[in-house]
């Protein structure tokens, strides 16, 4: 049921990206050819450490999901934020970490996905040791999909 979630917002959102007609009424495959998007440096302001941030695709039409591959390297990791309509993370290389404000942090590995619920506050991010890259598939309300707070701390993230 997850999967068929999944792939309904990717085909959405695809749709968003390319300005073709909905995949239910095309009669040809959309692609978006790789590299299409450069990608961006993660803002210090949101992340601490070096990440990249490839954006896949973006919401808009019919299509309430945006997608992008983020890799964060050793030790990186993101502020603590909350997503308004929620938010998928598939883990595809790497290990990593995860955590909600109050909880205790989970470890993360290429094949992982999670679900990050609408309005919990979390972070994620690379262990110290090893970079982790994951794509993130996140809702979209009124034009917002994240809402950043404060950085995770060194105290705060695991040893």
């Amino acid at each position: 049921m997850m999967v068929k979630f999944l792939v309904s917002g990717l085909l959405s959102a695809a749709v968003g990206v390319v300005g073709a007609a909905e995949p239910a009424a095309s009669h040809s495959q959309l692609i978006g050819k790789a590299g299409a998007q450069a990608s961006t440096k993660g803002p210090a302001e949101y992340f601490t450490g070096s990440v990249e941030v490839g954006p896949l695709l973006a919401a808009g039409g019919s299509s309430k999901f945006s997608a992008a591959q983020v890799t964060f390297s050793e030790g990186a990791r993101s502020a603590w934020h909350t997503h308004p309509v929620g938010q998928y993370l598939v883990v595809t290389a790497g290990s990593g970490w995860t955590q909600e404000w109050g909880g205790k942090p989970t470890a993360i590995r290429a094949g992982d996905v999670v679900w990050c619920p609408p309005g919990v506050k979390h972070w994620h991010g690379a262990t110290r040791t090893t970079g982790m890259s994951h794509v993130a598939m996140t809702g979209t309300l009124d034009g917002k999909n994240v809402n950043w707070m404060e950085k995770v701390s060194d105290a705060q993230y695991p040893r």
